[in-house]
């Protein structure tokens, strides 16, 4: 995610290492049990650090322990966090001012150092999970050729350059009227000088107890698969939290955290369990919430896979799912349907992109993949960390009886394990995957899921008027004109079917008795500034 927030839940979705003292935010086993930490249930993260944290888990985390330059408003607008100011003239080149006095959890200054030094890390290479948000950069190519073959000729990208300590420029390769807007996610935290090595390579177990800017500190390091705990930074410059630190344990199963926050052990469950669906408004009342949400939640094919690289077979497979039986069946009319590949949350979205893809026609969709030559056999791996099963199995069952196939769900443990697997391009059939977007425009749907070199393209797409229309709206003098030439892409996607399209989420969460003012925000992450107790 990611944010490009890959969501290992539902709806949207171990060995201790030993942190030197430099990369620690405290060596303690911290307050973990304290009655002043509010309890939310996370997955595992594959990933404590800015530049490779996707997905939501870590990103909760991390927006505990770091601020951002811009946050959101209830329009989806950005408004300055950290950052002063950010202006420019032509959209090409940006001058960023922070605020001066905020500091790092182990007392640095946050300066301008502190982006220029994460973002230079970040892009070197190419080789972190959140490279590609700075491909827009002047002299990212110099810094992370396309030729994985070739050797950087630069360690640094020339279009970022120190003013003085509180203000820096960025000037990219091309103008972005959305730059601002892309601010604020995860991998343009900053980052202390303790968090690297003597290369300006971020240190391995840096994550292990990250030190960030923001409102919480980490309270001992990471418990890996069993929980992360923060405590309140004293001397955090925005606003202050009103619990004094959060404990994110981590579950296995959606059916153990649901018991827990029954039983008054876990106060924020993000997303209740497709199974608890029908039991949740008695179970808790008026402790069942729901919020709107950015997820789009998708089946994506391995493109690279003979099996699936015939268009058809994608179109017949999408065309034999009742979207609206699961959504009421499984979901209990709590998600909508999805047939566009927009979230309707943010501008330029149109209902119905897909067409006759995503129509349900059962007869078409078994002639058609006949005639295509799809396999006998299909395949739906998905994470049993995030409570898919129930969908999963309705899918197969579905696609058994409308295409005539043998289907079966492979679980895989954690959604870290799936995600690995898919990057290997290990042999997992069709995939289930989430989407919460990390900044709200319609281009973050886009070219990280599907232009060719995206950061978060799992399934070989690669279509070159596709990954053309998104540069174009990326240079489009305004957001309206962007629109446009974004949905000429979206457009695109309709025809290729590299995913196909299921469901549109909300945040369905459920709370303590012990805690009040809980918000759950359209990236799916709690607000800890909002959460109080009662």
């Amino acid at each position: 995610m990611q944010v490009r927030r890959l969501a290992a839940w539902t709806a949207l979705p171990v060995i201790a290492a030993l942190v030197l003292s430099a990369c620690g935010g405290g060596g303690g086993s911290g307050s973990s049990s304290s009655n002043d930490s509010v309890r939310i249930g996370i997955a595992e993260p594959q990933y404590l650090t800015p530049a490779d944290t996707n997905e939501t888990s870590g990103s909760q985390v991390l927006a505990a322990l770091f601020a951002p330059l811009v946050d959101y408003d209830e329009n989806n607008k950005p408004f300055e966090v950290q950052a002063e100011s950010i202006t420019s003239s032509d959209n090409k080149t940006w001058t960023i001012k922070i605020k001066d006095g905020w500091t790092f959890h182990n007392g640095e200054k946050v300066t301008s150092d502190s982006y220029i030094n994460a973002w230079n890390a970040a892009a070197y290479k190419g080789s972190s999970q959140n490279a590609y948000f700075f491909s827009q950069i002047e002299g990212y190519s110099a810094v992370a050729p396309t030729d994985t073959k070739q050797q950087p000729t630069a360690k640094t990208m020339s279009g970022l350059k120190k003013v003085d300590d509180t203000t820096f420029t960025v000037t990219l390769a091309s103008p972005f009227s959305d730059f601002k807007t892309m601010l604020g996610y995860t991998a343009f935290y900053p980052l202390p000088a303790a968090a690297f090595d003597s290369d300006g390579a971020v240190k391995k177990d840096f994550q292990e107890a990250p030190i960030g800017d923001g409102p919480f500190q980490m309270d001992g390091v990471w418990q890996h698969d069993q929980q992360i705990a923060v405590k309140k930074y004293a001397d955090y410059k925005g606003q202050a939290p009103h619990v004094g630190g959060a404990v994110f344990k981590v579950y296995q199963q959606p059916s153990a955290e649901y018991a827990d926050l029954l039983a008054n052990n876990n106060d924020v469950m993000k997303q209740i369990p497709t199974e608890n669906l029908t039991t949740a408004p008695n179970d808790l009342g008026d402790r069942l919430l729901k919020s709107p949400a950015s997820s789009f939640q998708f089946l994506a094919f391995p493109t690279y896979d003979k099996n699936f690289a015939n268009v058809d077979v994608r179109r017949a497979i999408s065309m034999a799912i009742d979207r609206e039986q699961i959504v009421q069946q499984v979901f209990k009319g709590s998600q909508k349907a999805a047939y566009s590949f927009v979230s309707p949350v943010v501008s330029g979205y149109r209902d119905n992109t897909c067409g006759d893809n995503c129509k349900f026609d059962p007869a078409a969709a078994k002639t058609l993949y006949q005639q295509a030559g799809g396999p006998s056999k299909l395949t739906i791996s998905y994470n049993a960390d995030g409570g898919h099963k129930d969908w999963v199995d309705a899918t197969c069952n579905q696609l058994k009886t409308n295409l005539g196939v043998e289907c079966i769900g492979a679980p895989e443990a954690k959604f870290a394990d799936l995600l690995t697997k898919v990057q290997k391009k290990e042999a997992v059939g069709m995939f289930r995957m989430g989407w919460i977007m990390d900044y709200p425009s319609m281009e973050d749907y886009l070219g990280p899921l599907y232009t060719t070199n995206g950061s978060s393209n799992y399934y070989g797409y690669s279509n070159a008027d596709f990954d053309k229309l998104v540069q174009q709206g990326r240079e489009a003098k305004t957001s309206d004109d962007a629109i446009k030439i974004w949905q000429q892409a979206e457009d695109l996607l309709a025809k290729d079917m590299p995913v196909l399209p299921l469901r549109f989420g909300q945040n369905v969460y459920g709370i303590s008795t012990k805690v009040k003012n809980v918000d759950i925000d359209l990236f799916n992450r709690v607000n800890l500034e909002k959460i109080e107790f009662n």
